[in-house]
């Protein structure tokens, strides 16, 4: 395997500072010119092994959370490719794995799998926005990070909370903008009127005419430049810049989460303008993809297919939602830009492991579907990707893994006791110090309910929903997942041999806190107390900018 050297100092290239009369995809360059361009940019290669630098006892470590990014990004090669000009530095100094699997198929569960280190099959997190919270005796990966002694700084998305239950056990600082993140969980305030929105609003053909009262699905748009300040997740940005500037005297654990490119698909023009909307490449698409699917779950996705997918192909504007999610794709990648300069002009340059990743993929018209909960490729593979000490540098590789490895790889590079509760994952640190050495192993990734779930490795994915409905695909030769083996009996065996990787015991679901909690801190221990019943933010907190409809909901919350 082909190692890439790359000096992030030298060859720093941040979205802002792009020259996009150059750039492929906007200027239209021949294929032989537009290679040689990425060759370039990719610096010098050799066939000899990185060397990882060793790890200190107690290195600092900035984890980097983005929010529905699938594996369009740069240095994962997949089309439609986005630019992701820091993203990719960061793979060029670090190990970018290319079979990377989320531990949830959407938000809550895979983020409360990343911080407790078990899946939703053992805590009951299979879609409750409530990250294990009926279970007090999990320790929270930050709070591992603070028995070790660390300085933990927290901003943004990284738990997936509902209204009143932002948790700041094992926090020595979480960043909240304001008063309404900590009443209203972290969903709105990306949504509300001190954020900016389009004008006119709602801005795209797909909701246009539209009376939007609430939160956004499949919307997008430019924001003027004027106002990129004010966004939420260039704030974020700022603050993690902030921390970085500041004189740490112990070791630091600095998490930032980032909204985008969750829809609605709202950045800067600028990042609009990277992309010729015409020349955007669409997703493989089969027509009668959804054939060979077992008779209920072909149902299911038939009636997904039309509600969104169809629609915006009916519409014409296939092209206009990709061309949004891709523009908020390099947000994103600008704002994780920011941090890693600051980090790389900082004292603690040397001495920071770098971890980012994203909670789950995002179909945009695979298989028919807009959105995730699937069990596919599509939303189980994610940007993941490894930089600094103790990691080898400018490596890809194909070992599958999941994200339910970070936290026992961070247990072991950074020393830190073990938990309470029994870790799931594996150790990622080897493969991290010498990537071409790691053998495959089968993933296990469990779904909305209880004995469902995908089993996958760099040749099969086995998905189980029960007895009789299940799908087998060959990722090797099928890589998109267009033909079903599962009942084929050829490949009994392939099956059995995958479900020895399953879980067999299945945690019933956890129960909903539907009405208003306050969180009581006790010790190292919390419960949940009756609230203030449901809770109605201040106007200037309510979503979007029409005074007449401020004053409408207003009144409702009275």
């Amino acid at each position: 395997m082909n190692q890439t050297h790359f000096n992030a100092r030298e060859k720093r290239k941040n979205t802002e500072n792009l020259d996009l009369a150059t750039h492929p995809i906007i200027s239209s360059l021949p294929t032989m010119r537009a290679c040689a361009i990425c060759l370039l940019m990719l610096s010098v290669t050799s066939s000899s092994p990185a060397i990882a630098e060793e790890s200190p006892q107690s290195p600092n470590v900035l984890f980097l959370a983005v929010d529905d990014m699938n594996d369009f990004v740069g240095c994962l090669d997949s089309r439609p490719n986005a630019i992701t000009p820091n993203i990719d530095r960061l793979a060029a100094r670090g190990v970018c794995f290319t079979n990377g699997h989320t531990a949830g198929v959407f938000c809550a569960p895979s983020r409360a799998a990343i911080f407790s280190g078990q899946y939703a099959s053992t805590t009951g997190c299979y879609e409750t926005p409530n990250y294990f919270v009926h279970h007090p005796e999990i320790e929270s990966l930050q709070t591992s990070f603070a028995k070790a002694g660390y300085t933990t700084l927290g901003a943004g998305k990284l738990f997936h909370h509902p209204a009143g239950a932002i948790d700041q056990r094992g926090w020595t600082e979480f960043f909240l903008r304001n008063q309404f993140q900590r009443e209203g969980g972290w969903a709105l305030e990306s949504w509300s009127s001190d954020t900016p929105v389009p004008q006119p609003f709602p801005a795209s053909i797909y909701n246009k005419g539209k009376e939007i009262t609430g939160g956004l699905f499949l919307e997008w748009g430019a924001v003027p430049k004027e106002r990129e300040e004010e966004m939420a997740d260039t704030i974020r940005a700022i603050w993690a810049v902030e921390q970085l500037g500041r004189k740490h005297d112990k070791p630091f654990f600095l998490a930032c989460g980032f909204y985008a490119p969750h829809y609605p698909n709202y950045c800067p023009q600028k990042h609009f303008d990277l992309y010729d909307r015409d020349a955007i490449e669409a997703p493989a698409f089969k027509e009668d993809d959804l054939a060979d699917l077992p008779d209920k779950i072909r149902k299911q996705r038939q009636n997904r297919k039309k509600v969104h997918y169809d629609k915006l192909v009916a519409m014409g504007a296939w092209k206009d939602a990709l061309h949004g999610y891709l523009a908020c794709t390099s947000y994103a990648d600008a704002m994780v830009g920011r941090i890693l300069d600051a980090l790389e002009s900082s004292p603690y340059a040397d001495n920071t492991i770098v971890v980012l990743w994203s909670d789950h993929g995002y179909h945009l018209g695979e298989k028919g579907q807009w959105g995730k909960h699937t069990l596919w490729e599509r939303t189980s593979n994610v940007p993941f990707v490894w930089a600094g000490p103790g990691v080898a540098k400018g490596e890809r590789t194909d070992v599958t893994v999941s994200l339910i490895d970070i936290y026992p790889t961070l247990v072991e590079q950074c020393n830190l006791p073990a938990p309470r509760q029994k870790l799931e994952g594996v150790s990622l640190a080897s493969t991290l110090k010498n990537p071409a050495e790691a053998s495959d192993r089968t993933v296990y990734l469990p779904y909305i309910n209880p004995g469902e779930y995908t089993l996958m490795n760099r040749e099969w994915r086995f998905i189980h929903y029960d007895d009789k409905n299940q799908e087998l695909y060959n990722v090797k030769e099928d890589p998109h997942e267009w033909n079903n083996l599962a009942s084929d009996p050829q490949y009994a065996g392939v099956i059995e041999r995958l479900r020895d990787s399953a879980q067999t015991e299945f945690a019933d679901p956890e129960p909903r806190l539907n009405s208003r909690r306050d969180l009581v801190v006790e010790g190292e221990t919390f419960r949940w107390e009756k609230g203030k019943g449901n809770y109605v933010p201040h106007p200037k907190y309510l979503p979007y900018t029409d005074p007449a409809l401020k004053q409408k909901q207003s009144k409702k919350g009275r």
